[in-house]
């Protein structure tokens, strides 16, 4: 009987995040606000059955009262942070408040099938985060000084990353954490968004290249220390966000090609000099051939993804903990192994709605620096993505850098909850801003006629 329910429930889980995957772009087609609320309720419902239909089967699995605990505080979570944030936010974009949410959801159930120490740990990291996170708006609204703290973010940023030199402790062969009262913190994972403010800001000012030339200096200082630290995908993260904003802010394609070529150059010359970017080559190149040693980890990773196939084997009957650091770096493989190829493939696509959603906010900005600053979030959003993929797939070398939102770990989770408030916050605050001159306009207008009305009636008069 258990195996007909897993069976069925495999199909299930395919068919609901299929479903919840339609919505997310089918949320982008018109402009009826009662059928775009729809859909997002719609979409809240599916997500809602997805997490109850996993985590039914977690408790099935382990038969423990614990995991019925864990599903029970984890829909609080989901409630709570659902109404509160539509509170705090008026005018909020519901559809990235959607995807943030599903994300979450299914990173919690997949880190309690790892270990329910990890989804206990990584709710309680999520709930700080969104509760910091409801002082966004306030705070990008009240305080108009953020745009003019340029070489402040670079500065604050650039010490923040060299802490690891000094208080710094290694893991995975990487010195990119620090030990903070008992707490382990990555100072990339944060500085990045200091980094996109310092980029924006100073760009939003001037691109005159003596200007672009001083922020490009700056920039290249942030990615040394990364390499340095070995924290290779962080490096390339910064490297690509930066090339991309300054191409948006001065649309300049001489710009965009010597920054890849900048790029190109600098890849090489990191693989002659450090082993530990020639050991993940290596390991990509041929993954079998040193599967007794660099190769392990991803030859693990695409045995797990060929064994899931198209509709997984079931969550709870795959052996995702054979794939070393499963729970952050690779856990994109136990998902595939478990839900299958084709829930895999939706939750790339949930991604992709979300990054064109951050680019549409973008675009809607007015002032420079906001749109800047949410198009920046947006490209280390997506392309921590497909670093992250692309490395568990065997796509490109293996970065050690974790998928939003879904891997287990405090400084991953919490920094992308803050980029999507962030980008919230400014898309709140142009909304707020567009009914304003609306009003405005509409006074204007009244006032107008009003004129109008008072010159013919002296006229006849």
């Amino acid at each position: 009987m258990e195996l007909f329910i897993v069976e069925i429930a495999r199909y299930v889980i395919i068919l609901i995040f299929g479903l919840y995957t339609f919505y997310s772009f089918r949320a982008f087609v018109g402009k009826n606000k009662e059928r775009q609320n729809r859909v997002f309720a719609v979409q809240r419902t599916l997500t809602v059955l997805l997490h109850t239909v996993m985590s039914a089967l977690l408790i099935m699995e382990n038969m423990t009262f614990s995991y019925v605990l864990l599903w029970a505080a984890e829909l609080v979570f989901y409630f709570v942070f659902i109404k509160v944030y539509q509170a705090c936010y008026k005018g909020l974009s519901k559809l990235v408040l959607n995807n943030m949410m599903m994300c979450m959801m299914v990173g919690f159930v997949m880190l309690g099938r790892l270990s329910s120490d990890y989804a206990v740990h990584q709710i309680i990291l999520a709930a700080a985060a969104m509760v910091v996170c409801l002082f966004v708006p306030l705070v990008i609204e009240k305080f108009t000084i953020w745009e003019r703290l340029g070489w402040q973010y670079a500065i604050a940023g650039v010490l923040f990353l060299l802490l690891v030199f000094v208080i710094g402790v290694e893991k995975y062969g990487s010195r990119n954490w620090i030990r903070l009262a008992g707490i382990t913190v990555q100072p990339s994972e944060f500085v990045k968004i200091f980094y996109v403010f310092f980029m924006s800001s100073l760009l939003a000012k001037s691109t005159k290249f003596k200007n672009v030339a001083l922020i490009t200096c700056a920039a290249a200082v942030h990615v040394v220390i990364l390499v340095v630290e070995k924290d290779l995908g962080a490096a390339l993260i910064y490297f690509i966000t930066y090339i991309m904003v300054l191409y948006v802010a001065t649309m300049n394609v001489a710009y965009l090609g010597a920054g890849l070529a900048g790029g190109a150059i600098a890849a090489v010359t990191a693989y002659r000099l450090f082993a530990h970017v020639r050991t993940r080559v290596y390991a990509w190149q041929d993954p079998w051939g040193t599967i007794q040693n660099e190769g392990y980890q991803v030859a693990r990773s695409l045995f797990a993804i060929g064994t899931g196939g198209f509709i997984g084997m079931g969550l709870g009957k795959g052996l995702p903990s054979s794939v070393p650091v499963v729970e952050s770096d690779f856990i994109f493989a136990a998902i595939s192994e478990e839900l299958g190829g084709v829930f895999a493939i939706c939750l790339i696509m949930v991604y992709l709605s979300s990054y064109i959603m951050f680019v549409n906010i973008a675009m809607k900005m007015k002032k420079q620096f906001y749109k800047l600053t949410a198009f920046g979030l947006s490209v280390v959003f997506i392309f921590q993505v497909f670093l992250c993929v692309g490395g568990v797939t065997k796509f490109i070398p293996s970065t050690g850098v974790t998928l939003p939102l879904i891997s287990y770990g405090g400084s991953s989770i919490m920094t992308t909850i803050i980029i999507f408030s962030i980008i919230q916050g400014m898309y709140v605050l142009n909304g707020r801003e567009v009914e304003d001159n609306g009003e405005d306009e509409q006074r204007g207008g009244r006032k107008e006629r009003k004129k109008k009305n008072r010159k013919r009636d002296t006229e006849k008069a």
